[in-house]
Formats: structure tokens, C-alpha cells, sequence
């Protein structure tokens, strides 16, 4: 059973920046990926951002150009950094990691986003 403990949520203005880090219980070195989703109310969850074990990385197209995900193994952490945030960026974030056949999910953190 990984555990996934996400941090670095919060309130900001929109333009403004914040950074996301998740670490997991066990290493993630053999991890097929891990990524960030995200809920607003009233919505279906999302997937927002994507990096597979070797590296590659996948955005929602809302987020193309403005969020970065990245990992270090050696910290068994994966982060979403997030530029130019607007309004509608505000949910609750959730990273998971695939290893094998199942998915873990951590208890996700709030980002609010005022106009």
C-alpha cells in the first residue's frame, strides 16, 4: 500500500503561481507514471497533468503552457509546477501513482484561485 501526501495547495491571486509536491510512502522508481488530477465542484475529476517513468509528460490542453510536472525519484516525489493561474484553476489536487495494475491516490489539497 503507497501512501501519497500531497502539500503546497492554498489561496492566490489569478496570475499568480504555486507549486505542488506529492511524496509517496515507497520508492516510485518503477512507477508507470504519476500525475495530477483535479475536482472542481460540481465536476467531473480531471486529469491535469502526466509523467510516465521515463519521462514524458502529458497536459489537459486548459493547462498546456502554464503548468509543469516533474519528478525526482531519489525524493520519491512528483510536483506540479503552476503559472498564470486563473479562476477557473481552482480544485482539489490530487496526485497518484501507477505501479503494475493498481493506482494510488492520495487525499488531495485545495487550490483556490481569486479573480
Amino acid at each position: 500500500q503507497v501512501q501519497l501526501v500531497e502539500s503546497g495547495g492554498g489561496l492566490v491571486q489569478a496570475g499568480g503561481s504555486l507549486r505542488l509536491s506529492c511524496v509517496a510512502s515507497e520508492s516510485v522508481n518503477r512507477a508507470v507514471y504519476m500525475a495530477w488530477y483535479r475536482q472542481a465542484p460540481g465536476k467531473q475529476r480531471e486529469l491535469v497533468a502526466m509523467i510516465t517513468g521515463g519521462g514524458d509528460t502529458n497536459y489537459a490542453d486548459s493547462v498546456k503552457g502554464r503548468f509543469a510536472i516533474s519528478k525526482d525519484n531519489a525524493e520519491n516525489s512528483v510536483y506540479l509546477q503552476m503559472n498564470s493561474l486563473k479562476p477557473e484553476d481552482t480544485a482539489i489536487y490530487t496526485c497518484s501513482i501507477r505501479r503494475a495494475t493498481i493506482t494510488y491516490w492520495g487525499q488531495g489539497t485545495q487550490v483556490t484561485v481569486s479573480s
